[in-house]
């Protein structure tokens, strides 16, 4: 049952990272547009919602990750996140590579690592 949990831990991480990659995409506003605007803009469109539906539902299911794992190992496992976003960015979004952040995220593996480490299954 942990290493379902685990699974569903990850799927939840990538869920969220989606959601980011969603939201970026959506809210790319009309030049010039005040603070208003970008709302206005951000309420009409559909990747901006597909963004926060992904979110609603990697919250729904990360709900029965902590209900079957100690929250100390799970989350941890959504620093992944950083690093899923960070190549989402760079690949889909044409996002600049820079590899301080592969360094930065590779001690997040790391540290993530370590703890599953720890972890009995």
């Amino acid at each position: 049952m942990k290493t379902i949990a685990l699974a569903l831990a990850v799927f939840c991480v990538l869920l969220s990272s989606g959601a980011q990659i969603a939201l970026k995409r959506g809210m790319a506003p009309p030049p010039g547009s005040d603070l208003g605007g970008t709302y206005a803009h951000a309420l009409t469109s559909p990747m901006v919602w597909l963004g926060l539906g992904l979110y609603g539902l990697s919250t729904l299911l990360w709900l029965w990750v902590l209900s079957r794992l100690d929250v100390s190992l799970a989350y941890p496992l959504v620093s992944l996140g950083f690093v899923v976003t960070m190549a989402a960015g760079v690949l889909w979004l044409g996002e600049p590579f820079s590899w301080l952040r592969v360094a930065a995220c590779t001690l997040i593996v790391t540290g993530v690592s370590m703890l599953a480490l720890e972890t009995k299954f």
